[in-house]
């Protein structure tokens, strides 16, 4: 008998146990499911709808006051989910017969109210939940539009063979996250070899040519020991893809041995090259080439042009997105003057600061595709930073700390000389 008390009280207290757990889960599944109502009920349309009964309350009832409670669900509507409509409409049904028994609304004018609330609530409702698909196939869209970036556009490391390297770039489509620019920088067995160009024209044809030149680039930069023969794949590939008024402004340059960079100007914008010492200087074709794409119609070939880059060196690649931008008073943005306030040992720091004084230069918005790749041969002296590009220091007084001692002359100052 004791034995069977022992059991019946064991299992008593196990019984208890599992309905208090029970219980402290279903209490909590049911503040879970308070608190997903709470969240999808907008906080505007119930001010509207509580603005609205008090108003009802002072002026007294009518049914001008309580047909306006329909303002609640249709403007739930744009910013709530379907549920959150339904229970902003439920809580003007609610509050409409309240007011209505109140003040006197009997018969047909309040079955009028109600009905209107009902059927304001249930287009609202479909509205919301139609909203709601269309913003899912956006961010769906978007996604893919960040895999096509990263595919055509692939996110470049910030350290490349001896390079530091930084890119920034803007897509002038609204919510685009690629364009008609394209930029590139792959370490081959011929040394760093990079790529920046403006393909002409705009949306998904553009797309679709950068993403040509880039496979072709990125295909020769391996295969071709000279960089005129890479220029001279890409030249052929586009002569037989693209239409006889399309082409593609380029600059392609390679860095095959330390101290001597190469570079192959095809109708672009010149590179900026800045000096250790802080000299800024634009690096003008001594031969101008046409671009890509039209070689067949002048005959003109590219040609070789040889820059020596020492340590401490900068070289800033750019598309026209940036040099054409223009503010309200139509006057472009000054690169190199830019490019010689903000310059310092940081490649992500220098660009971070030139991207925001464009923006600020725009007024907030480019009307081209915008693109700047920054290369920087390091000293003896820097430090080895394995910080990604993305984490690097925003400004000259943070990478000072960072970096240790600022080395005279490393373009950490202002005051830069542009030529």
């Amino acid at each position: 008998m004791s034995q069977d008390r022992e059991y019946v009280g064991e299992h008593g207290r196990k019984r208890t146990r599992r309905n208090r757990i029970l219980g402290t889960g279903a209490a909590a599944g049911g503040q879970r499911a308070a608190a997903r109502v709470a969240l999808g009920t907008p906080a505007l349309p119930l001010l509207v709808v509580v603005a609205v009964a008090l108003v009802d309350l002072t002026a007294g009832t009518s049914v001008v006051w309580l047909s306006l409670l329909a303002a609640g669900p249709a403007l739930a509507a744009a910013t709530s989910r379907p549920r959150g409509v339904l229970c902003v409409g439920l809580l003007a049904g609610t509050l409409a017969a309240l007011l209505g028994l109140q003040g006197g609304v009997h018969g047909v004018e309040q079955a009028a109210v109600l009905s209107a609330l009902a059927a304001v609530t249930a287009a609202s409702a479909l509205t919301s939940a139609l909203r709601w698909r269309r913003e899912r196939v956006l961010a769906a869209v978007r996604s893919v539009a960040e895999a096509a970036q990263h595919a055509v556009l692939a996110p470049i490391p910030s350290n490349v063979g001896p390079f530091q390297v930084a890119v920034r770039y803007s897509a002038a489509a609204a919510e685009a996250r690629i364009g008609g620019d394209l930029y590139a920088l792959v370490p081959t067995p011929y040394g760093v070899r990079m790529i920046i160009g403006d393909v002409r024209g705009k949306g998904l044809p553009a797309v679709g040519t950068a993403a040509l030149v880039l496979g072709i680039f990125r295909e020769a930069a391996y295969d071709e020991p000279d960089l005129l023969a890479v220029v001279g794949r890409i030249e052929r590939s586009l002569a037989r893809n693209l239409g006889y008024d399309d082409f593609v402004t380029a600059v392609v340059a390679g860095y095959p041995e330390s101290g001597r960079l190469e570079v192959v100007n095809c109708g672009h914008a010149p590179p900026l090259h800045v000096r250790a010492s802080g000299h800024v200087s634009s690096v003008e074709p001594t031969n101008p080439a046409p671009p890509l794409g039209l070689r067949g119609l002048t005959g003109e070939t590219p040609s070789l042009q040889v820059l020596p880059l020492a340590d401490g060196d900068q070289l800033l690649l750019y598309t026209d997105g940036v040099t054409e931008a223009r503010d309200h008073g139509r006057a472009f943005y000054p690169l190199a003057e830019g490019l010689a306030r903000h310059v310092c040992d940081e490649p992500a720091a220098t660009l971070d600061a030139l991207d925001a004084e464009l923006q600020a230069h725009v007024g907030g918005r480019l009307h081209d595709d915008a693109a700047l790749l920054l290369l920087r041969k390091p000293t003896v002296q820097d430090p080895v930073d394995p910080a990604p590009a993305h984490l690097a220091g925003a400004g000259a007084l943070t990478t000072a700390a960072r970096s240790g001692p600022v080395i005279p002359g490393s373009g950490l100052g202002c005051g830069m000389v542009v030529e």
